[in-house]
């Protein structure tokens, strides 16, 4: 019944749980607990990445994996706290909370319903394909922007001591200066360097649990040598016990600029990543992929996290690969790791009280070095230098201003990108190519013979308000440069693919000025919704309908039978029978 009245598009778990097989259970639950070893320390190590208390990544884990569940559509994507999203919410949380552990869970836990409401509104408004407009080369320099960012932000907890944050590269100077003045705790760096060795040598071995062998064996050592009161290193201590509660997160009026940019700057990286793991995961399932409802799986599991004393999250490329391993095979994983994470709240919160926050460090940085791309932007350096200074300036701009402006950096580019093709797109004159059909850029064919009188003029992009002008200057300037005086302006428009006003207003005039010269504007291989465009402005009572044609060879065949001109095609017959 829920069914036909459509609302179970809206819960996608509820409908996998209809087609539930009992055969699943076993694979579900074992992976769901599998996937715990990982959601813990994983959880608490963003936590602090992020500059909130450890528990809140335990919060930011429980309830929104229950709520994806629910909302989200991918069947094994795993969401929690996410080191691409740790230098975002810093930013923002450490100058606006000064120290106020409360204060600062609060600010991120707005930043999570900002981001929560902006992923749900997107997805209604079925705007899933927004984030395609970030190219690759963009979406890799950002992202190793974030990964160095986070990286720097952990050392000082990696060395045992702390510094004030200015900046990604001040940090690393005022860090450099630190170890000089002889700041640093060395059994912190060795507990911390010796766990961040151990995950990275186990990270390739996938049925291994490095992170959490890792985070074990350092929180073992720890505490039977007693190194938070003997040498000193910092621990994570007692979690509270009990699970989040429904919390209003609030916040001060002067806050909320910041907060609103940080929250959409979340909800941008976090669908980003999550649409590129679903795809991924959809592909290799079989399934579906539904980027709007994936929107608001993402918005919802936000929208839990902010309203749970959680922090905005994303999928998780660390994670899900662990519960595909372990066998998961529907949503149902999910519910069961974050069960069990609430159970460990619950019966046993002093379990970790003595993890060293050096080790926790080296969780975060190990998950940085996870998001640097180095082999595919070699591949861009070959093949498009362009692109491939693209991604170097995002990477400086989040390295040297910082995540939040270098994303904001990144989408600018990404939008002069996106339109620089559009506004100031390839052109060509055509001619005839010896041996080949059809008709070619005579700047590819410098022997392409043209014919006397006619100047073929093809334009590759919409004709709209930003390329107008441009569009009628090359024109012009096709006639100007035409080897014989111009009889006819033939545009090939295959592909333009729509007109706006201040284009057609263009081609308007266009059209005036070149009957003025007695030259006449025709078009070729027009489509017909634009067609039907220019008939809507008047374009085609003014220019005539007669000149438009269906194809090129039919507006060629057409002016030599109005037209006095000797031609003869390459293969020596007449023009005029091609068009027939």
């Amino acid at each position: 019944m829920l069914h036909q009245f459509g609302w179970m598009r809206w819960l996608p778990g509820l409908l996998t749980l209809r087609h539930y097989q009992p055969s699943w259970l076993v694979h579900d639950v074992v992976a769901g607990l599998v996937l715990t070893t990982m959601l813990v320390p994983v959880g608490i190590a963003y936590a602090v990445a992020s500059g909130v208390p450890g528990i809140y990544g335990l919060y930011a884990t429980i309830v929104p994996l229950v709520a994806y569940a629910l909302f989200g559509p991918s069947r094994i994507l795993v969401l929690g706290p996410d080191s691409s999203l740790a230098a975002i919410i810093l930013g923002i949380v450490l100058p606006l909370s000064v120290g106020d552990p409360q204060r600062a869970i609060a600010l991120a836990s707005m930043m999570a319903v900002v981001s929560g409401l902006l992923c749900i509104l997107a997805g209604l408004a079925k705007l899933g394909f927004i984030t395609e407009l970030l190219s690759k080369p963009i979406r890799y320099g950002y992202m190793n922007g974030i990964a160095l960012t986070v990286l720097i932000s952990q050392l000082p907890k990696l060395f045992g001591f702390s510094i004030e944050s200015d900046g990604p590269l001040r940090n690393l100077a005022a860090i450099a200066e630190a170890i000089l003045d002889r700041k640093a705790n060395w059994t912190a760096f060795a507990i911390g360097g010796g766990t961040l060795a151990v995950i990275l040598l186990l990270k390739n071995y996938k049925r291994v649990p490095g992170i959490l062998l890792a985070v074990v064996g350092a929180t073992v050592v720890a505490g039977v040598l007693d190194l938070g009161t003997r040498a000193g290193i910092s621990v994570l201590g007692p979690l509270p016990q009990g699970l989040p509660a429904f919390t209003i997160p609030w916040f001060g009026f002067d806050d909320i600029v910041v907060v609103m940019i940080g929250g959409a700057a979340v909800a941008l990286v976090s669908f980003a990543d999550t649409s590129v793991l679903s795809r991924t995961y959809a592909a290799r399932t079989r399934t579906p992929v539904d980027p709007n409802q994936e929107m608001i799986g993402l918005g919802a599991a936000n929208l839990a996290a902010g309203f749970f004393q959680g922090f905005p999250i994303s999928s998780s490329s660390s994670r899900t690969p662990v519960a595909e391993a372990a066998g998961a095979r529907t949503q149902l994983t999910g519910v069961v790791g974050a069960l069990t994470v609430a159970l460990l709240l619950l019966a046993a919160p002093n379990l970790l009280q003595h993890l060293p926050s050096a080790a926790l460090a080296a969780v975060v940085i190990a998950s940085a070095i996870g998001l640097i791309e180095v082999n595919d932007l070699i591949r861009i350096y070959r093949i498009q230098r362009w692109e491939f200074w693209l991604s170097i300036a995002c990477f400086v701009g989040v390295a040297v201003f910082g995540a939040i402006p270098g994303i904001g950096l990144a989408i600018v580019i990404a939008v002069i990108e996106f339109l620089w093709d559009g506004w100031r797109p390839y052109s060509a004159v055509l001619g005839r190519a010896e041996g080949i059909n059809g008709y070619h850029d005579i700047t590819r064919y410098p022997d392409a013979r043209r014919i006397p009188g006619l100047v073929l003029f093809r334009w590759d992009a919409p004709l709209f308000f930003a390329n107008a002008e441009l569009f009628k200057e090359r024109a012009l300037g096709a006639v100007k440069n035409a080897p014989t005086p111009t009889r006819w302006l033939a545009v090939s428009a295959e592909p333009v693919t729509s007109v706006d006003v201040t284009a057609a207003d263009t081609l308007e005039d266009l059209h005036k000025i070149l009957k003025e010269m007695g030259v006449g504007l025709k078009f070729a291989e027009l489509k017909d919704p634009v067609k039907d465009k220019m008939k809507k402005f008047g374009l085609f009572s003014q220019i005539g309908e007669e000149a438009f044609f269906p194809t090129l060879d039919d507006a060629v065949a057409n002016y030599l039978k109005r037209h006095s001109v000797e031609w003869v095609d390459w293969e020596g017959r007449s023009i005029e029978k091609i068009g027939e």
